[in-house]
């Protein structure tokens, strides 16, 4: 009887050929998207004056760049990331640096402002999806590619708490207008790098694998396996998206600082970065369509706990405990959507969480602002979690297992999440 393979350790994915210099690549033009909301938003209002016209374009940008992704990302599929990638981050990194060029001086009509953001965000590249479908692809052992896929999300909660401290730091000596045009240049230059990597060369367009036409059966019972991951993902997002605002409130009524809001948000995604090494590591046995109810559970009992907090110290902790339950939850709910992707459609179904993590997150902050005017803070905590444990109990009944060999993939088809010991796992970033 042969001895049971070694447990892979996180430097095993940085041992695959080219997987360091892939990564590196897009966490470059990652970095853009933790940039951009901030100096859209400082560039506009500087441009017009008004913080309403500032928040229309923050809006209308945000809703194309969510809504249109899984739009953007079957163009990916279709078409290969080098030929769909290159084109549509040219494009989308011309259009900020317009943006950027028109909002330099004050004195811009704001519609013109909006129009440029509108059509810019039409063409953000889904790096995120793309990174994590490339993952799937390469690698072989589903151990290695949990860590992989956790990796991208610690760097991604990374990436989104330096994002808007590079912006400040801009601020300092130049125009908001400036961190906008880094933007531009950060997201060009990582695509760029990231598509020329020989890791991506090996990727065929799904119009050029021989993949029999799935019949309507099959298209059905797909989209019902990916219902669990995007239910959860979107409830995910709306507790995230009220937390925001909610910390905020929290600190204006306690008479703290702005200053106190950054912090309690880092030790958010503190939380989450360490919730996600310890996700990666772990071999799991219990299955990830059992594992990703608990963990929205979890998110949720921790936001409501955090209504509880009688200062600012226990707040904190409290909110660092719901992080630590984000990063699994949207990790395992990317892993489930590639799961359930059809041959060729890998890029499409991380775009679908994707969305729903993002479209979720700004209705949350919505409804949140909403409801903090009329409610106790502590219920307005208690029922953002409400949302993730509802979000968690429907996605019971949204799982639907699905066999392995359905998946186009170089892996046996005999192999599932259940028979290895660990199966592999992804983060989102929850906006890239």
């Amino acid at each position: 009887m042969s001895a049971p393979a070694p447990r892979p350790s996180y430097a095993a994915f940085f041992r695959i050929p080219h997987a360091r210099h892939t990564f590196t690549a897009a966490l470059i033009g990652r970095l853009s998207y933790g940039m951009v909301s901030l100096a859209v938003m400082l560039s506009v209002t500087e441009a017009t004056g008004s913080y309403a016209a500032a928040g229309t374009v923050m809006a209308l940008f945000g809703a194309t760049s969510v809504l249109l992704s899984p739009v953007r990302a079957a163009l990916i599929d279709r078409h290969g990331p080098r030929r769909a990638l290159i084109p549509m981050a040219s494009l989308y990194a011309t259009l900020l640096a317009t943006l950027a060029t028109a909002a330099w001086r004050p004195g811009t009509p704001a519609p013109a402002l909006g129009a440029l953001a509108v059509t810019a965000g039409a063409c953000t590249p889904p790096l995120g999806p793309t990174v994590r479908a490339l993952w799937g692809e390469v690698i072989e052992d589903n151990r290695v590619l949990q860590r992989a896929y956790s990796l991208d999300g610690i760097a991604e909660e990374i990436l989104f708490v330096s994002g808007p401290l590079l912006v400040g730091a801009v601020v300092q000596f130049a125009p908001p207008a400036a961190a906008l045009a880094l933007c531009a240049l950060l997201v060009w230059a990582g695509t760029l790098a990231f598509v020329l990597s020989p890791a991506v060369a090996g990727v065929r367009p799904a119009v050029t694998k021989p993949v029999a036409r799935p019949g309507r059966g099959r298209r059905f019972r797909d989209g019902r396996a990916l219902l669990q991951p995007v239910v959860v993902a979107a409830g995910v997002g709306l507790s995230l998206g009220a937390v925001d605002l909610l910390v905020m409130a929290y600190a204006t009524r306690h008479q703290h600082g702005n200053d106190v809001v950054a912090w309690v948000l880092a030790a958010l995604s503190l939380g989450s970065a360490l919730g996600g090494l310890l996700n990666g590591a772990v071999d799991w046995r219990t299955p990830a369509r059992a594992r990703l109810p608990l963990l929205a559970g979890g998110l949720g009992l921790a936001l409501a706990a955090a209504g509880l907090a009688p200062g600012l110290g226990t707040l904190t902790v409290a909110v660092a405990c719901a992080g630590f339950f984000v990063a699994p939850a949207l990790t395992t709910s990317y892993l489930i959507a590639d799961e359930a992707a059809l041959p060729g459609r890998r890029t499409q179904a991380g775009a679908w969480v994707n969305t729903a993590v993002n479209a979720g997150s700004a209705g949350g902050t919505a409804g949140a602002g909403l409801l903090v005017g009329h409610l106790p803070l502590g219920l307005c905590f208690a029922l953002s979690g409400t949302v993730a444990v509802a979000a968690g109990l429907l996605s019971v009944r949204r799982a639907a297992p699905r066999p392995r060999g359905a998946r186009g993939t170089a892996r046996p088809a005999t192999e599932s999440p259940q028979s290895h010991s660990g199966p592999h796992a992804e983060s989102s970033s929850r906006h890239g």
